[in-house]
């Protein structure tokens, strides 16, 4: 088993889908979670409460990860209250619908706002802290999208490769104070994201045979990968994203 012991981690989504799991398998490991939320305090408490019953402290804060001065709140709170920061899991994101040649212009910036500006400001704000103890684990949750492309996503997708590279660069510029920086790329993943598309006659069938493992995981299986990550035994790994997609999307040489 891996054991995060004395730990204090940032889960940033970490009431609902991945961010849950991961919080919950955080928190059985031995480390103490923080996490945020957007609208629903229900799912928040929830996962506080299944937190607690595992022996481990649960912060919980309404937060809007696209604003910076929300971010800046939430960890200094954070260092408030546990004097420091370990690990930070950027796990926010939406997944919205653009067609190029009628875009909203809107929905582009909201993408972009939570998926790659959110991620600079945690990381910001969060980097400091981790300096402080000399050592650091970033970790940030992406997307097979960004690795291959997606129709009709190219927003989401553009948000996703940019984290790949943002996560190169923050391993090699972080290196040196013994932060590791690395990423998880998920597919699909059964979780509220994609009730909606799931619901379609047929579609989640199509999904699971698209996968070579023919199976859609639970975010439990996600949340895996990013415990290793943040563990001693990726301690030679740095600037990597970790594709977790059952073979469905196959990088490197």
């Amino acid at each position: 088993m891996i054991r995060l012991d004395g730990r204090k981690a940032l889960i940033t989504g970490g009431s609902r889908g991945i961010g849950r799991a991961t919080a919950i398998m955080f928190a059985r490991a031995g480390c103490d979670v923080a996490i945020n939320y957007q609208r629903n305090k229900t799912a928040a408490d929830e996962v506080q409460k299944e937190v607690g019953k595992l022996g481990r402290e649960c912060l919980v804060y309404r937060a809007e990860i696209s604003m910076k001065k929300d971010v800046d709140d939430m960890i200094a709170d954070i260092d408030r209250n546990w004097s420091g920061l370990d690990i930070a899991v950027n796990n926010v994101g939406i997944w919205t619908y653009l067609e190029m040649g009628s875009m909203d212009e809107n929905v582009l910036r909201e993408t972009m706002a939570v998926n790659i500006e959110g991620v600079f400001y945690v990381c910001n704000a969060a980097v400091p802290l981790m300096k402080r103890r000399g050592r650091g684990w970033i970790i940030n949750v992406g997307s097979t999208a960004g690795l291959r492309g997606e129709a009709f996503h190219s927003h989401y997708a553009a948000s996703k490769g940019a984290l790949v590279a943002m996560t190169k660069s923050l391993g090699v510029e972080l290196a040196p104070h013994n932060i590791r920086v690395n990423g998880v790329a998920p597919g699909w993943v059964d979780t509220d994201m994609c009730t909606e598309v799931f619901s379609r006659p047929g579609f989640r069938e199509k999904v699971r045979q698209s996968i070579p493992l023919k199976r859609i995981p639970a975010p439990e299986d996600i949340a895996g990968p990013i415990l290793f990550l943040a563990s001693d035994l990726a301690v030679h790994i740095t600037g990597e994203t970790l594709n977790v997609n059952g073979g469905a999307v196959l990088c490197g040489g």
